[in-house]
């Protein structure tokens, strides 16, 4: 049986610091830019990097240590290192919908939070392909913005599956925990541009959703709507308006009171 061998998968955007200190300090350890030989190429120091932790200890200890500077996912895996560059960058492109494709950012702590959640034991096992075990520091954006976040880990359960194909297509499941991604994201955001609690904030989006606020300009002019006034009460709209004249109705409203 071969060896298991520990890689971290680091989210370079994220974790500037820690190329920094592994070009430094680790200039020896064997690197692979996952973004090599595929079509986000010219962008390759934007995307994750493959980081061998086999006969560096003192490496895989940071990675356990510092994982707020060491940023990715944490691999187990006993698949030569071709193979898994394979499967990881096949991961990388999806499609969703009738004609469109993405970059699936998975490396990022936060998207994996939400995708990997996604997956059901059939869907885990065709995604981690070869990869045994996957392990990060993190959670959702929503757990980051409460201070909540922890270590996370995956398992492989190793059904007998079809591998992963190109441009794999992602489940109804998948899309709308990467939109809550994105969504979560953006609160987060608002929480620390303007030094409010992500709560309050996550309650009012919440409440902007609910009224059918679900364009981004418009729920973001909800939200500054709600700030400025807090305790205002909900009134009753006329039918047959767009998003942005609900929300234009509801502003005279309460600018009246």
């Amino acid at each position: 049986m071969s060896a298991v061998a520990q890689w971290l998968l680091l989210d370079s955007v994220d974790a500037p610091q820690a190329l920094t200190t592994l070009r430094a300090g680790f200039a020896g350890v064997q690197c692979f830019w996952l973004f090599d030989g595929t079509e986000f190429q010219s962008i390759r120091e934007q995307g994750p990097l493959l980081i061998s932790l086999q006969n560096c200890p003192a490496l895989a200890a940071l990675c356990h240590s510092d994982p707020q500077t060491w940023r990715g996912l944490l691999l187990e895996s006993t698949t030569p290192v071709e193979p898994l560059l394979g499967h990881l960058r096949r991961m990388l492109t999806v499609s969703f919908g009738l004609s469109h494709r993405a970059l699936l950012g998975f490396y990022n702590r936060q998207t994996a939070s939400y995708f990997f959640d996604a997956c059901d034991a059939r869907e885990l096992s065709r995604w981690l392909g070869p990869i045994r075990q996957v392990r990060w520091f993190g959670g959702t954006w929503a757990d980051r913005g409460v201070g909540s976040e922890g270590w996370q880990q995956l398992r492989n359960p190793r059904l007998p599956v079809e591998r992963l194909a190109i441009e794999e297509t992602l489940s109804p499941r998948q899309c709308e925990r990467l939109q809550t991604c994105l969504l979560e994201q953006h609160i987060w955001r608002w929480s620390q541009s303007m030094g409010i609690a992500y709560a309050q904030l996550s309650l009012h989006a919440g409440q902007g959703m609910a009224l059918g606020f679900t364009e981004r300009a418009v729920l973001d002019g909800w939200l500054w709507l709600r700030l400025q006034h807090p305790r205002e009460v909900l009134v009753p709209q006329p039918a047959g308006l767009t998003q942005q004249e609900r929300l234009d109705y509801l502003r005279r409203h309460w600018q009246k009171e």
